[in-house]
């Protein structure tokens, strides 16, 4: 069995962190190395304390039929990207610099998806000043990006110009809005409900007691 690569190394190594997700929808494991150490772990899941889909037995996600890479406003999870970054800073780990490594897999197929950040983890790399990401595909590849080209592609366009966006493959796969279609299409009607009307009109009110509009 020939040595892995040092990137196929850490790799592996996000995937087996990816195995702790509580997720429905994905399995994603990350990890931060900085100076050939690894400095950080996260995986995809709900704040510490709190009850997580495992436990639910349910996503509300796909419950809202909500496409991926969109609505995050409206999911219990944390993704495995920002809690790496959010462990690094309890530990109190300097992350300036660093790599992170995603791992992804599909939690109800047990497929191996693309490994994208979304929008509000993209941000979160730039912003906390990792200097490459190298993720994870569905055709077992790697791809290598570095923080500072996204920074130079949201200068020079928009967000949703990017060539490799968070869920693509998987909302294809399940006929799922893409983000352009969220985007272009915002008069579709749940855009302007609340969330407690949306779970009324579909029946599924009676699980979310309590549940108030703003």
């Amino acid at each position: 069995m020939p040595r892995p690569s040092k990137d196929q190394y850490y790799l592996n190594i996000a995937k087996e962190v990816a195995q702790r997700s509580t997720c429905f929808r994905a399995k994603y494991g990350a990890i931060i190395v900085k100076n050939d150490q690894i400095i950080s772990a996260g995986y995809v899941g709900a704040p510490r304390g709190t009850k997580d889909c495992a436990e639910r037995g349910y996503c509300l996600r796909d419950e809202l039929k909500i496409p991926h890479g969109t609505q995050y406003e409206i999911c219990r999870s944390v993704h495995s990207e920002a809690n790496a970054i959010i462990n690094a800073a309890r530990a109190g780990a300097n992350v300036l610099d660093g790599t992170l490594y995603l791992y992804a897999e599909n939690g109800k197929t047990g497929e191996r998806v693309d490994a994208v950040p979304c929008y509000i983890c993209k941000k979160m790399l730039i912003n906390a000043g990792l200097s490459k990401f190298v993720g994870s595909s569905h055709d077992g590849s790697l791809k290598l990006f570095h923080v500072e080209d996204w920074v130079s592609e949201w200068k020079q366009g928009d967000i949703l110009d990017d060539k490799y966006q968070y869920g693509r493959d998987q909302n294809i796969k399940e006929n799922l809005k893409s983000a352009e279609e969220v985007r272009n299409n915002h008069q579709d009607a749940k855009e302007f409900k609340s969330l407690k009307e949306i779970l009324m009109e579909e029946g599924k009110i009676e699980d979310f007691n309590g549940i108030e509009q703003a």
